[in-house]
Parts: structure tokens; C-alpha cells; sequence
């Protein structure tokens, strides 16, 4: 049954077969896509979500202020889905075959309690779309710059256009009142849960506004040197270097720093912010792969590092952790996470994110570090404080300002299924964060022995 909507069209983005193959390919699996049918229908009916059709028409009612799904091409959307799942679902976005006025609702919709969209009685059939993440990604120190670079090599221009003047590429931290003011000393930790950090940030505030990125940013960087405990004198490692801010910040405070990373661009803009700011005396960066850190450090800290490490991996990334950090010295990670359940059910699953986004990755559970840890060196999980809100605000001031500087990316040479892709890829990160299937941490570690 359809009733009809408003009537609406969308330009077809061109694809080229040769940058986009498997976008600009469209499968024909009728049985598959009769499946996906189904499927589309009990996400209506069970997520309240409004499917336009072409033509005018609804897959269903809907009520008033439902997420809208609009369908440009049913059949090339259905056949894609049923072939790869979540991944067609991913391309036929950015083949421009469905589109939404509010893309975050729509994938906030749909994120929620994702493992009660398909019947119990099917999810069998998952074995038939799920693919496994191919080896050539996995994250080894032979692979790992690859990966790396093919997303932070893309273009630094095309980050400066929707990163604040930081060029920090990480969740923000915006006030929430007296509770951020300053950082309470270290509690133990009592298990998997984490503790209760600074009071959340309530829904979409005034407050995580563009112009008050900066500062959150700063307010982010400053807590995770604040935990571990890095001032003048101390011999600071940073894992991932982004484009420097953070450790610029260590300098100021008199540190002494070697930070690391594996793309060429972050490190020319890097090495060329630390000299503009006076501290090459005091702020090193190296191209170099975690696994290849030497030295000995009173702190080692990492910023959304850890997932893109991969599964396989984590003993080793931990273990290099135990061994740099001297005598006394404290971690302090910034991790995004999800729940243990979550992480080991999509664990060897090839997902969208995985293919076009962040090859080789995968987001660990806060029990997942903790055991990890704990298994493989002497450091044990101290601290666990939560600020998943603060991303999904963070990547709403980022998306905002993606979308509306999109001529600029184009004058960059991306095309539009690249900015669609990125659009997709910065609403559905967005979405994770705001239904709580992921979250974020400021973790902090340390070693048994070297506490009172």
C-alpha cells in the first residue's frame, strides 16, 4: 500500500568507474533485493521512519515529523542492500539513490538497537552479505601507512576547511559548568564500567557553537595532559600527532616531546606549526610507526589513536606503551568506544566506515583495553571518564561546516560521491554518538608498582 507525498528529484551525482567501482556498479540479486524489501518495510513500520518514493508516493503512513528516507532509485537501492547490507546501503547514498532532509535523525533512527532490525529468525542469512575485512587492510606495521594515509593524506586543505583554527581532528570538550573546571585526582577504577567523569553535555547547547571550538578543543587537550600529569621537565610520547596541537600545548607547559605518526601531510604541517610557534627546541616529530617508539617517557599520551590499531594488534600497542613509559609515568588515552557485546559482534565485519573511511580499524570496548592491559603488561586501567555527547556535538559543528563549505571541497578536485561519501560518513558518526552506540573516554593507566 503507498499514499502519496509531496513529489521530489534529486540530481544523479556522476560516479566514475574508475575512482568509485563498486559504487558505480549496480548488482542485480532480485531475491536478495525482495529480502531488502521486506527489511525496508518492518524499519518503517518499526522505526516510525517516512519512505518517499518517486512519483509522490509512501511506502507507508507515517507520522507527522517522521525521518525521512527518500528513494530516487528503489530498485538500485534494494538490489545494492541486498547484495552487501549496511555497505550497499552506504554506496547507494553515495551514488545519490536515497537522500534526507535530516540525514542525523534518520541514521539516529535507524542506530537505535541496530540488532533489532532484522527478525531473530533471519540474521542467519547474514553470512550471505557480511563480508570479512580483506588481509591487504589489516593493520600491520607493513600495511599501517597505507591505511593511514588514505584517509589523513587526503588533503590538509580539505581539513582546515571544517576543523577549527586547532586543526584538531578529535572530540572537543565543551563546558558543562563547575564539574569541567579543573581536574580531580586520579580515582580507582573498579572494573569494565567506567566512572562518572564531568557532568554530561545536555542535547545540543548553545555552548558547542563554532566560534567555542577552539577553546573546547584546548579544554579537551588540557584535561588529558592534566591526567597525565605532564608539566615542566617532563619526557612526553605522543601516539598520533594529528597536526600538532597538542603537542604544541606540552610544550608550553615546558615538556619535552616526541610525538609520532604515519602521514606525510600531518607531519610537514606539524614540524611547520611547531617552528612558527618558537618550540622546535622542545616538540619533536618523527614518522614512525607506534610499534618503532623509542626512548623512555614520564607520560605517554594518545588521542584517538587506538582505533586504528586493529583487533589483532592491541597486545602489541599496549605492550609498546609498558615499555617506553619509565618508572612512575601515567597513560592518558582518548579512545572512541562502544559496548563490549557491540565490539566483538562486529568485530570481523567489513563494514562501510571500514572500506571508504578507515581502513584496518576497529573501535574497542573500555573492557576490551582493560583486559587487554591487563593480560599482556603491567598497566592497569586507573581511570575511565565519559564524553560521548561532546563528539556527537563536535561532529555536528564539523558536518555544519563540511556541508556548507562543499564548492570549496569541490574546488580541492573531490568529487561529489567523495563529499556524499563524507557527509554520510560524519552524519552516521554523529548518529553513533547520540543513540549511545558509541562513546567517548579519557582512560588513564598505570602500573601497579608505582603506586602509593
Amino acid at each position: 500500500m503507498t499514499t502519496t507525498a509531496s513529489p521530489t528529484a534529486t540530481p544523479t551525482p556522476f560516479v566514475d568507474p574508475a575512482r568509485w567501482p563498486d559504487v558505480a556498479r549496480v548488482p542485480d540479486v532480485p531475491l536478495r533485493a525482495a529480502a531488502a524489501a521486506r527489511l525496508l518495510r518492518r524499519a518503517a513500520s518499526r522505526r516510525g521512519l517516512r519512505v518517499e518514493l518517486p512519483g509522490g508516493r509512501l511506502l507507508r503512513p507515517a507520522p507527522p515529523g517522521a525521518p525521512v528516507l527518500r528513494l530516487h532509485h528503489p530498485r538500485d537501492f534494494l538490489h545494492r542492500v541486498g547484495e552487501s547490507g549496511l555497505i550497499g546501503f552506504g554506496e547507494s547514498y553515495q551514488a545519490g539513490d536515497w537522500d534526507s532532509p535530516d540525514l542525523v535523525a534518520l541514521l539516529t533512527a535507524l542506530a537505535t538497537a541496530p540488532e533489532t532490525l532484522v527478525p531473530g529468525g533471519a540474521r542467519w542469512l547474514r553470512r550471505f552479505y557480511v563480508q570479512r575485512p580483506p588481509d591487504e587492510e589489516l593493520s600491520t606495521a607493513a600495511n599501517a601507512r597505507r591505511n593511514v594515509g588514505r584517509h589523513y593524506d587526503l588533503s590538509n586543505e580539505l581539513f582546515a576547511l571544517f576543523l577549527d583554527p586547532t586543526m584538531s581532528y578529535s572530540s572537543a570538550l565543551f563546558p558543562t559548568g563547575p564539574a569541567d573546571a579543573s581536574l580531580p585526582g586520579s580515582a580507582p577504577h573498579p572494573g569494565p564500567a567506567p566512572l562518572p567523569g564531568p557532568a554530561p553535555l545536555p542535547g545540543r547547547t548553545p555552548l558547542a557553537t563554532h566560534d567555542g571550538l577552539p577553546a573546547a578543543q584546548h579544554r579537551k587537550i588540557d584535561r588529558l595532559l592534566d591526567l597525565a600529569r605532564v608539566g615542566p621537565g617532563t619526557r612526553l610520547l605522543e601516539i598520533g600527532t594529528g597536526w600538532g596541537e597538542l603537542a604544541l600545548r606540552a610544550a608550553a607547559r615546558g615538556a619535552h616531546v616526541v610525538t609520532l605518526t604515519l602521514s606525510e601531510q600531518q607531519l610537514a604541517l606539524a614540524r611547520h606549526r611547531i617552528a612558527a610557534a618558537g618550540q622546535t627546541d622542545r616538540a619533536e616529530v618523527r614518522l614512525c610507526d607506534y610499534r618503532a617508539a623509542e626512548g623512555r617517557y614520564d607520560a605517554v599520551v594518545s588521542v584517538e589513536m587506538i582505533e586504528a590499531v586493529g583487533r589483532p594488534f592491541w597486545p602489541d600497542y599496549f605492550a609498546t606503551l609498558d615499555r617506553v613509559l619509565a618508572p612512575g609515568g601515567r597513560v592518558a588515552l582518548q579512545a572512541i568506544t562502544m559496548p563490549h557485546d557491540r565490539m566483538l559482534a562486529s568485530s570481523r565485519t567489513y563494514t562501510w566506515i571500514l572500506k571508504y573511511i578507515f581502513p584496518g580499524g576497529l573501535v574497542p570496548s573500555v573492557r576490551a583495553i582493560e583486559e587487554t592491559a591487563a593480560r599482556h603488561t603491567r598497566l592497569r586501567l586507573t581511570r575511565a571518564d565519559t564524553y560521548g555527547p561532546h563528539y556527537a556535538e563536535t561532529l555536528r559543528l564539523w558536518r555544519e561546516r563540511f556541508t556548507e563549505r562543499s564548492p570549496q571541497v569541490a574546488a580541492l578536485g573531490f568529487d561529489e560521491v567523495f563529499r556524499r561519501m563524507w557527509e554520510l560518513y560524519l552524519a552516521h558518526s554523529e548518529a553513533g554518538f547520540r543513540t549511545g552506540y558509541l562513546d567517548l573516554h579519557q582512560l588513564l593507566l598505570t602500573r601497579d608498582e608505582d603506586r602509593p
